[in-house]
């Protein structure tokens, strides 16, 4: 009778640690089925998404607001200096040589350069802590990189403008304030168009 009774406290255990799990969505014992209708499932996973993407838009810099000063060095040796007014607005570009967005970006990047040279300043700054110097360089290479690339090797700046996630585009204007914040990558056009806005304010 004894043995019998550590049985049942066993399997009333297991059912609590499956309820508990089960009104998560996401237990271990899953796989036996919880009830939710597809239905059910994908408005859960939609209301995840749309608290991380919630989180993402509360913690980036925010428009209007002004931009965090910093001085970074550059593969140049040249250290750069951002925070308060500029000659001209700026492209401020966050990014990795392992991201595969990044990758597709750069290019882009690199036209959108030399079409506004004139009018814009871009500063492509390598997130060296999460990155490899030899990585990065082989990257700027690679790609034609003819702006300035700087070095944020202890993540100091990306953590000052509460970055999330690669590749990040901070546009600023003439006056150091921020004027868009562009977290992933836009098609080429919507990056032009906005970069177009801030040059001809």
């Amino acid at each position: 009778m004894r043995k019998n009774g550590w049985i049942w406290a066993g399997l009333l255990l297991l059912l609590l640690v499956y309820a508990v799990y089960d009104n998560q969505g996401n237990g271990w014992l899953s796989f036996l089925g919880n009830g939710k209708s597809q239905e059910a499932k994908e408005a859960g996973a939609a209301g995840k998404n749309q608290a991380i993407d919630a989180m993402v838009a509360a913690n980036v810099p925010k428009p209007g607001t002004k931009a965090p000063e910093f001085a970074l060095v550059g593969l140049d040796g040249k250290t750069y200096q951002v925070g308060g007014k500029r000659d001209k607005p700026l492209l401020l570009n966050f990014w990795a040589s392992w991201c595969d967005p990044c990758k597709e970006e750069a290019p882009d990047l690199v036209k959108l350069a030399e079409k506004y040279g004139d009018t814009l300043d871009v500063l492509a700054v390598n997130v060296t802590f999460y990155d490899k110097l030899d990585e990065a360089k082989t990257f700027v290479k690679d790609y034609g990189y003819t702006f300035p690339v700087l070095l944020d090797e202890k993540e100091e700046v990306y953590r000052k403008y509460n970055g999330v996630a690669f590749p990040t585009n901070v546009l600023i204007d003439p006056d150091g304030k921020i004027r868009d914040v562009v977290v992933g990558t836009l098609p080429p056009e919507e990056l032009e168009a906005k970069i177009r806005k801030l040059v001809e304010k």
